[in-house]
């Protein structure tokens, strides 16, 4: 993982094509079981919410899609008025997932927060993601 300026970056190997990983991403039902519950759908201009728990419900827009590639969206609009990008490269017989998420407003303590506190919980997303990702594949 890195941080730099605004952006958070995490990469992650997942011993899974890329047509299972964008599933995860892009199925409701999956994208709960790994990070958030919400009406997510690989389509431009599909406007949903996720739900956050304890840091409530996030607006949130696809700005792009190229199947099972890339995911764009714009993340809690009107609050921290964010950027996710998903983009996934086959690897072997597996997908190498970057996660890139962009645009924190660091002068505002809310967004210093946020920052602070979603590149420490990246990457435990993402593990996450791998779990679901094999639990999936066993079933």
């Amino acid at each position: 993982m890195t941080t730099e300026n605004d952006t958070i970056t995490c990469e992650k190997y997942l011993p899974h094509r890329p047509a299972a990983v964008w599933r995860a991403l892009t199925d409701p039902g999956l994208h709960a079981r790994w990070w958030a519950a919400g009406d997510v759908k690989p389509v431009v201009g599909h406007r949903f919410t996720l739900d956050m728990g304890d840091f409530g419900h996030q607006p949130c827009e696809v700005t792009e899609v190229e199947d099972e590639r890339l995911l764009v969206y714009r993340f809690a609009e009107g609050t921290l008025d964010t950027t996710i990008t998903w983009t996934l490269r086959p690897e072997g017989e597996g997908t190498r997932l970057v996660l890139t998420h962009a645009g924190f407003d660091l002068d505002s303590p809310m967004g210093r927060q946020a920052y602070e506190g979603m590149g420490h919980g990246w990457p435990s997303v993402l593990e996450r993601l791998d779990a679901v990702l094999g639990d999936t594949a066993r079933s």
